[in-house]
Formats: C-alpha cells, structure tokens, sequence
C-alpha cells in the first residue's frame, strides 16, 4: 500500500517513522509547505518527497492528515475528493460544525479514522476488563506549559484524550450532563454518566507530567498511569487493627500484566488494516464530532 502523511510537524514525523516500519507500507510519501523539514523525512526514511497535498493524494491508497487543526476541513475533503483512505489527527476539525459537515460529505466506501492514540493506550483495554461498576471515575492529564501550543484551550489540546476515552471506551457514548469550572490553561469537569460520576482535570501550568485513571467500585479501587502503561488493582482491607495508637490496615494489592506497546504504531497499523479490508476506524468521525461537542460545552463554563 502507497500511504502519505501530509503535514511533518511534530506528529507527522512520527507518523512518518512508524510508516516506515510497518511491512504494509510499499511506498511512503510526504508533504509539507516546510519542503526542508519534508525532504529531511525523505531522507530519514526513504520517502517520496510531493510538492502539493493534491500530488500526494493522487499516488497515496491512504493518508495521515497531520497538518494544523484550522486545516483539517480542507485537507480532508481533498482526501475524500480523491477517494483516499485517511486518518486525522485529533481533533476532527478546528470546531464541531467543521466536524458535522465533513461527515456529511465522507462516501461510505472509504475507511476514515481520527487519531484519538490514547484509545490505543493498552491500559485501556485492560481497564474496561476489570471494571464492573464503577462509582467514580476520575482522570487527569496535566503538562508543563509548553510553546508548540497555540490557538487552543487546554480542553481540545489535552482534555479531549480523555473526554474521548469516558464517552467511548467506559461508557459506550451514552449522554453525560457536564459541569465545569477553569481558565483556557486549568479545566476542570465534574460529569454524570448513568449512575457514575466522572472527574476530569487538565493543565498546562503543571510542574510535573502526569497522565493517569483512577477508578473507585464497591469492593476495589483500580489506579492506572498512561505513560508507564501500568495498572494496579487495590482490593478492600482484610482486616483493621491499631498498633501503637496508629490505624493499621491489610490491604491486597494486584499489578495487572499488561503488554506494553507503542500506541501509535498500533494506531496506525490498525488503520492500513481496516483501509486494506474496507472496515471502519475503530475512533469513527461520528465519535470524534461528539468529542468535539462536548469539548465545545466545557469550553463554555471557563473564565476568558
């Protein structure tokens, strides 16, 4: 398969490395307005450099559109103007009107995903198979500042990863009623889905990184982190003592195996994969708008 990546920021060259592993791969090809930083991945990675989007999609089956979000509407419908598979970077669109009318516009025969990685986080599936009934979810993904990031509040930039995984991965995108709190840098959401109350915080004034899920049942709480791809499960007390005037307590404490990965080499490869077999990307267009959606009416309840 002949597969591009339009855009070679940050993203794209990743994107671009990994389809350079991936046996799939017959022929990669690149674009980028920065022809320098373009011909610096044709190098890297052996890659045919194009000088417009519009030569790539005519050689490419499918493509990574890596470009900045204001761009994403028209890059796209170029794509599907061309009938080329294509996976987007999140978010959809630069908004979520954006977002409704490309997937008004996307023929049904072509495979569309949108790179929502963390869905590919391996804690994520592993998650899903130990939780039953939770009573509180929380979740927090809080950064440096950083200078690559401009034009966007902290929710489409950083929040939205997990927005997407609450919605889609542990509730199966049934509606929630939202209520938040913050400034573009510091949001924070308190959400209500079905009978589970869900705690989302995001930051770009951190200190230090973090990226983690916390998961309360009746009989264990779940505790995951998103970067070293761990899991612990912390099973109720078995007993409760007091030694030396101190509260002491037994408790049982599971490291679950998980099988550690690259999410985005798994994001891609599952992408040529369903655009080689016809099938749908497992993060729909549809999923991403509703992400967007909601990001939007967080987006309301901040300070400006």
């Amino acid at each position: 398969m002949d597969v591009g990546v339009i855009g070679v920021g940050m993203m794209g060259r990743n994107h671009a490395r990994v389809y350079a592993e991936l046996r799939a791969v017959e022929r990669l090809l690149v674009q980028d307005l920065n022809r320098k930083a373009a011909e610096e991945m044709g190098r890297l990675h052996g890659a045919t450099v194009c000088d417009t989007p519009e030569q790539l999609l005519r050689e490419a089956d499918a493509v990574s559109i890596c470009v900045p979000t204001s761009y994403h509407l028209p890059v796209a419908k170029a794509a599907a103007a061309s009938g080329v598979h294509m996976l987007i970077e999140k978010p959809i669109c630069a908004t979520a009107a954006q977002g409704r009318e490309l997937v008004g516009i996307l023929p049904r025969d072509l495979t569309v995903g949108i790179g929502h990685i963390e869905r590919f986080n391996p804690i994520v599936p592993e998650i899903r198979k130990i939780a039953k009934q939770p009573l509180y979810v929380e979740m927090k993904r809080h950064n440096p500042a950083s200078a690559r990031v401009t034009g966007s509040s902290v929710v489409e930039d950083l929040m939205i990863h997990d927005i997407d995984i609450a919605l889609h991965a542990f509730f199966g995108g049934q509606q929630c009623s939202i209520h938040s709190i913050g400034t573009d840098d510091l949001a924070a959401v308190l959400m209500r889905c079905g009978a589970t109350d869900v705690y989302l915080s995001a930051s770009r004034k951190a200190s230090k990184k973090i990226r983690m899920c916390y998961i309360e049942e009746e009989e264990f709480t779940i505790e995951g982190d998103f970067m070293t791809q761990e899991i612990f499960v912390y099973r109720k007390p078995e007993q409760y003592s007091v030694e030396n005037e101190r509260y002491v307590q037994e408790n049982i404490i599971e490291k679950v195996m998980v099988n550690k990965v690259e999410p985005l080499k798994v994001e891609l490869k599952t992408f040529l994969e369903c655009a080689a077999a016809g099938k749908p990307f497992p993060i729909t267009p549809a999923q991403a708008v509703r992400n967007l959606e909601v990001c939007e009416e967080i987006s309301r309840g901040l300070r400006r």
